[in-house]
């Protein structure tokens, strides 16, 4: 988070900020969310899982990239969920 402020504070809210920070990410390499053929979701809980990927599904609703989903702890404990992608840009 910028200026280190504090992620929000719930599972959903969490992955919404992670969608934005890899979209800008994608942006500024000419790559969109479009361009995703992999994401790895990482959870603290997997009661968090649902809302979670509510978030994911409505980014990559019509993308359908591959995806895997893990249960670990994080080394920032504000964070409950985590995000990691793989883009193919031709």
């Amino acid at each position: 988070m910028p200026g280190n402020a504090e992620p929000p504070t719930d599972p959903y809210a969490q992955m919404r900020r992670c969608l934005e920070i890899v979209e800008h990410a994608l942006a500024e390499t000419g790559a969109s969310l479009a361009n995703v053929v992999r994401t790895r979701v990482y959870v603290t809980d997997a009661a968090h899982a649902p809302e979670v990927m509510r978030a994911h599904g409505e980014a990559f609703r019509d993308v359908r990239p591959a995806c895997t989903g893990v249960v670990c702890g994080l080394f920032d404990e504000r964070w409950l969920c985590e995000l990691e992608v793989e883009a193919v840009v031709a």
